[in-house]
């Protein structure tokens, strides 16, 4: 029997793809727009998927219709058996990447060529080593630089995600579109979102606009280049003329892209999330321990899910505090 691929297509006619799983709440980073000052609350250990129970169930994500899986965390290299994930995931018909901080890179790059993967989502947010341990916690700044131009030197794709916050980093966004003049990266501006526990206030978001009038005024109009999107971005990309790379503006508060959404998101505990904004959650372990189909279940997340960003339309709703703080906090969704 031919598995059904109208499972993961939702009301708005959206069919969802791409699968984001993650490994685990931990990180060896303390990013105060991920984690909150006071930590979280961890899942038992007994209550996260194991390396079986992660193929398995992105087995039957991929039987239905996925094509591309992504692992995350926290920090998904942390976990002691990544090795046996990812080797799982690379039998399957499906691309695989990651998102990783980079501290651990080095550690596990022939594991990476091994399984296939070749592109790389790597979160830094400055590049100031200062900067780097007053908003990580952490002295791991050097470490992170030599790892990205290892993975280069690997041929890997490398995309580098740069959370803006407006007074923190914001003043570093010419440095970092002229890091790819010589380097073939992507940086990739993510707007500040509000998540629970990371004292969001639009003040401190950085908006599409005001990237864009930094860059225009930085670097003449005609040698920036407006690049063509891909099928279902998140990131409106653009190039300055004549640089090896290329930078994108992920702008989830003040100009999302919802209508070409195709991602579905995994947590650690095996619930899905139809949505980053959401506080909705569809418990998937639990019915896979008990031996029940799980596909029904994903089929009702995917029809919940709303048109834009959880049913927040407006930025309005998105001041609301009492709107995040029932959602999980970043570290416990996966980037």
């Amino acid at each position: 029997m031919t598995p059904s691929k109208t499972i993961l297509t939702d009301d708005f006619g959206r069919k969802h793809n791409y699968l984001r799983i993650s490994l685990l709440e931990k990180c060896n980073l303390r990013c105060t727009y991920c984690m909150p000052a006071d930590g979280i609350t961890l899942s038992p250990k007994a209550s996260l998927m194991t390396a079986d129970e992660i193929f398995a169930i992105a087995q039957t994500f991929v039987e239905n219709g996925v094509d591309k899986i992504r692992l995350t965390g926290g920090e998904p290299l942390l976990r002691k058996d990544f090795p046996e994930i990812i080797s799982k995931l690379s039998t399957l018909e499906t691309s695989l990447s990651i998102t990783t901080n980079g501290i651990l890179i080095d550690r596990h790059i022939d594991v990476l060529k091994q399984a296939g993967v070749k592109k790389i989502n790597l979160s830094l947010d400055t590049l100031v080593a200062s900067k780097f341990h007053s908003i990580t916690l952490r002295n791991q700044f050097e470490k992170v630089i030599d790892n990205l131009h290892l993975l280069l030197n690997n041929n890997f794709q490398v995309k580098v995600n740069v959370v803006l916050i407006k007074g923190f980093n914001d003043n570093e966004i010419v440095d970092f579109i002229n890091l790819t003049e010589s380097l073939p990266i992507s940086v990739r501006f993510i707007e500040f979102m509000p998540f629970a526990g990371n004292e969001w206030d639009r003040i401190k978001m950085v908006s599409q606009n005001e990237i864009l009038s930094q860059v225009e005024t930085c670097f003449t109009l005609y040698k920036i280049q407006k690049l063509e999107d891909e099928k279902n971005f998140t990131a409106r990309t653009y190039k300055i003329k004549g640089f090896q790379g290329d930078f994108g503006i992920i702008s989830s508060i003040t100009n999302p892209f919802c209508d070409s959404c195709n991602r579905i998101r995994l947590t650690a505990n095996g619930k899905i999330k139809n949505c980053l904004f959401s506080n909705s959650e569809t418990d998937l372990l639990t019915a896979f321990r008990n031996g029940e189909s799980i596909t029904e279940l994903i089929s009702q997340s995917v029809q919940n899910k709303k048109k834009v960003r959880a049913g927040m339309v407006t930025i309005s709703e998105m001041d609301d505090p009492a709107k995040h703080l029932d959602n999980r906090s970043m570290i416990a969704i996966g980037g």
